[in-house]
């Protein structure tokens, strides 16, 4: 099988594809990651040849900055790529609309990698959310769905009518990377969405750079905090926060800037800054983890049982935050400026240890979860799923793809050149397929921002 990589390439969206994609790689199939020229080098080291999502036309198309505006420049670009390396299924990023629309004219299956909980209205319950949370899972989802069909529009396709709003977001399934306990209780997930736990991977860490910070930490003495700092939306900067709690207090800082903008550190504060392009080790290096409320470093926290203070701002990280709370394995942290002694106070409750049993215990459950081989299984399932509809009986032969039915007429399944020759994976019942393959070859030393 070939398989098409089309996520965004910031790491948070490119990483948990990659590990899926490394998946495939092993049970034989062959793995294609379409991503912008500045991720060449990651994908490289997670051992494939990127396709140059600009040579396809899709400039600015694969940066979640631009998610809401480039949805017609991704369509054109993943339908030319999956021609061209003639994909039988697609994997994608949440998010990604013009994925999702190439899917379908080029009649693909495609899997959607989510975040660490579900985003919008579920299947059943969750009506007792507070704070107004269900509405606004409402309102989110009919975001999402008009930018959806802006990008629809803009594509040249026609429109569509479902019966379920949801439908043309999740492809053939939408995978979340968290556990059913961040999820509000009593609530249902909609059909065609599961958690399947973390996909763990990141780039190797510069061993020098990690010494170099480790020793400088050891001088200072005090608990390190790690802290991940993710999009501000036009909201206040943690900064002014950072440097009070870090300043004269009992903790010392680990500061990834994430894509928080340019850092601000006091001079006499106990933060170092870093740019670095993996966050496992540095999260083991620190006894607890400070996040805007993003889903790579709350599961990288949780999967090292590291207790977690949350800070939302804006988009996605006030769901994921209050449901860490809910699920007692985070506290609150005061994102605005104020008394150094709040930002301490809420360090601290972290630290002392109250949270440990809930954290242990989530993070088990993670750390054994499927992740990246149930992910796998889901391409699999989805990609025999679509060949019994087309021809349910007779061998798929990887052919192009009118928007309707496969035709075979464009290539007979050979293997493209220097690419290692696939091997049929079985599929029994259109069920997901157990993991067919060895553990996670990562292990919980591995995360993705």
């Amino acid at each position: 099988m070939n398989v098409l990589l089309c996520p965004f390439s910031d790491a948070g969206y490119l990483y948990p594809a990659l590990a899926v994609g490394r998946r495939l790689r092993r049970r034989g199939h062959a793995v294609f990651p379409l991503v912008r020229p500045g991720a060449a080098g990651v994908v490289g080291e997670a051992g494939f040849a990127a396709l140059d999502a600009h040579e396809y036309g899709g400039a600015r198309a694969f940066s979640v900055a631009w998610w809401g505006e480039t949805g017609a420049a991704q369509y054109r670009a993943v339908v030319r790529a999956a021609r061209e390396v003639r994909a039988d299924a697609l994997v994608t990023s949440i998010l990604c609309h013009g994925a999702l629309l190439a899917a379908e004219a080029l009649d693909l299956p495609v899997v959607v990698l989510g975040f660490a909980a579900h985003l919008w209205t579920y299947g059943r319950g969750g009506e007792g959310e507070r704070h107004g949370r269900a509405a606004m899972r409402e309102q989110r989802l009919l975001e999402l769905l008009r930018r959806y069909e802006l990008a629809r529009e803009r594509a040249g396709l026609p429109p569509r009518r479902d019966r379920r709003r949801d439908l043309p977001l999740i492809g053939s399934g939408l995978l979340l990377r968290g556990d059913p306990a961040l999820e509000h209780p009593g609530a249902e997930l909609p059909e065609g969405v599961r958690h399947v736990g973390p996909c763990p991977w990141e780039p190797a860490a510069d061993p020098a750079a990690l010494h170099r910070l480790t020793a400088r930490v050891r001088r200072i003495g005090k608990p390190v905090v790690y802290v991940h700092l993710g999009r501000v939306f036009g909201g206040e900067s943690m900064w002014p926060r950072l440097n009070t709690t870090f300043t004269g207090g009992p903790f010392q800082a680990v500061v990834e800037r994430g894509r928080s903008g340019e850092p601000r550190p006091a001079p006499e504060a106990d933060v170092v800054v870093v740019r670095e392009p993996w966050m496992g080790p540095l999260i083991e290096l620190s006894d607890l983890v400070l996040t805007n409320g993003t889903s790579s470093p709350v599961l990288a926290a949780l999967m090292r049982e590291k207790p977690l203070a949350v800070a939302p701002i804006g988009s996605e990280q006030p769901l994921l935050s209050e449901a860490c709370v809910r699920a007692g394995v985070a506290v609150g942290f005061p994102p605005g400026p104020g008394p150094a002694g709040d930002g301490v106070a809420a360090l601290g409750t972290a630290y002392a240890g109250g949270l440990g049993e809930r954290v242990r215990a989530l993070g088990a459950r993670l750390n054994s979860s499927g992740g990246a081989a149930a992910a796998a299984d889901a391409v699999v399932a989805a990609a025999a799923s679509s060949e019994r509809a087309v021809a349910p009986n007779a061998a798929h032969t990887g052919a192009a793809h009118t928007g309707a039915a496969h035709t075979g007429a464009a290539h007979t399944g050979a293997v493209p050149t220097g690419v290692a020759s696939t091997m049929p994976v079985p599929v029994r019942g259109g069920a997901w397929t157990p993991a067919l393959d060895s553990p996670v070859d990562v292990g919980t030393g591995r995360g993705g921002p």
